[in-house]
């Protein structure tokens, strides 16, 4: 089974790049097994099918707009994540539920779990540091991470310091 780990946001825009900056973090950390790929997917659109289409399960590791405390960490199936979604802002603009759509539609929607976070700050201003509560919140979202793999019998290994 060939799994994917997603990393999505725009690490331009302080915590709306969290999913990246944090699987950067995780690549350092960890050997993965040769059937786990860890992707930055950035804020690439139509272009991450390929990706989902050649993958059996997806883990996405987003962030998450709602009015609970940054920091705040949750885990979705596909179908949890649809009742969380914001309305379309404008007919142009690419999500990435979108593309989980064409995907479905396409028959190559892999199994797909979401883990998000809740950020302080969406970036209303261009800054690549995240705030603080994202940096600490990590250890949880990287225990998190690791169950869904363990759960998938998949164990990453903690690369030498």
């Amino acid at each position: 089974m060939r799994t994917t780990i997603l990393g999505l946001g725009n690490t331009l825009l302080r915590d709306e790049g969290f999913g990246v900056h944090f699987l950067n973090e995780m690549e350092k950390k960890y050997h993965f097994p040769e059937n786990v790929k860890l992707v930055d997917g950035g804020t690439l659109g139509y272009g991450l099918l390929d990706t989902i289409s050649s993958c059996d399960r997806l883990l996405v590791v987003d962030i998450i707009k709602s009015d609970d405390q940054p920091g705040s960490i949750y885990r979705f199936t596909q179908t949890e994540m649809e009742l969380h979604l914001p309305a379309p802002t404008s007919a142009h603009e690419v999500e990435f539920f979108d593309v989980l759509i064409k995907a479905e539609l396409m028959d190559e929607l892999p199994e797909t779990i979401f883990l998000c976070i809740t950020p302080q700050d969406y970036g209303g201003e261009m800054n690549p540091i995240m705030t603080q509560i994202m940096y600490s919140s990590y250890p949880v979202m990287e225990k998190l991470l690791l169950k869904e793999l363990s759960g998938w019998q998949l164990t990453p290994n903690r690369r030498e310091a």
